[in-house]
């Protein structure tokens, strides 16, 4: 199968990156070899694997850059508890896959999207919706467990005919089927994440990226901003590169690719979000800051 198909190709220059990415180790649909050969047949000299509460498609996806000459950041998309209320999403990089903290916390993290994910199953069948826990599992196929796979389930069933329709009508925010997450704050997330040497960047913050509540997440361990996001308007994109430099603060950017042909809602295409290679370089530097300053 051609995994490129409907991936847009790059200019040769400058190199550009793409640090938001997802496998079929949590709620993507391509393995982490296939994402590695879609961003070296568009040219993209870096990615992140970004999977949610999981590193399990860091090594496969390593080595298949290895192979084709593309860096692969080892990342991991952190669902936490923001400081002033409500869930926030944290994008952590550069984190080792033995360490065993790290490994500990990663568990729990899944162990909850478990529990959540019986208790959606709980919320349609008492809707008269036959579905179980087994075809979550079977979705899911061994990854973490994530609200796309039940909705793909839905699918497959015909209850809905799309993930979208999935989401607006059983699985989104106040939905009949919607449960809450358990979260650890952000302040937990950030201990752990530089504890094994890495930095944290906040993901996909739309309007809630205001210079209060950065300076608050920048007290609480914050090294970055996702500027660059498909769910970002161009005024939100230059307001919050503003605010980085302001802070001192560093900026990311990714298109939250799942490996779908077409983007869907938030998402968009792999490399469609044209971040400078220089970003990394930058988030190199910073981290041999904090680890060897």
């Amino acid at each position: 199968m051609d995994h490129t198909r409907g991936v847009p190709a790059l200019s040769d220059s400058p190199a550009l990156i793409d640090l938001h990415l997802h496998t079929n180790a949590s709620d993507g649909v391509l393995p982490p070899a296939d994402v590695v050969r879609a961003a070296a047949a568009i040219g993209l000299a870096a990615i992140a694997l970004t999977d949610h509460d999981t590193l399990a498609g860091v090594p496969e996806a390593v080595a298949a850059g290895a192979v084709l000459n593309v860096r692969v950041v080892s990342g991991c998309e952190f669902s936490t508890a923001a400081p002033w209320g409500g869930e926030m999403h944290v994008l952590g990089y550069f984190l080792p896959v033995d360490d065993p903290v790290l490994g500990e916390f990663l568990t729990k993290c899944r162990a909850d999207r478990i529990r959540r994910g019986r208790e959606m199953v709980d919320g349609l069948r008492a809707w008269g919706i036959d579905v179980t826990y087994e075809e979550l599992e079977e979705e899911a196929n061994g990854a973490a467990i994530g609200r796309p796979h039940l909705a793909r389930v839905l699918v497959k069933r015909g209850t809905v005919d799309s993930v979208e329709e999935a989401f607006q009508v059983w699985l989104g925010r106040g939905r009949p089927a919607y449960v809450e997450k358990r979260l650890p704050t952000f302040a937990d997330v950030a201990e752990v994440v530089h504890r094994v040497g890495g930095l944290v960047s906040a993901a996909h913050l739309k309007d809630r990226g205001t210079r209060s509540s950065l300076t608050l997440l920048r007290e609480h361990g914050l090294d970055a901003i996702e500027t660059r996001h498909p769910g970002h308007s161009d005024d939100a994109r230059n307001r919050l590169a503003a605010l980085a430099g302001t802070l001192g603060l560093l900026c990311t950017g990714g298109s939250d690719w799942h490996g779908v042909p077409e983007g869907e809602g938030s998402h968009s295409m792999l490399g469609s979000e044209q971040v400078p290679a220089a970003w990394l370089d930058q988030l190199d530097h910073r981290r041999a800051e904090r680890n060897h300053g």
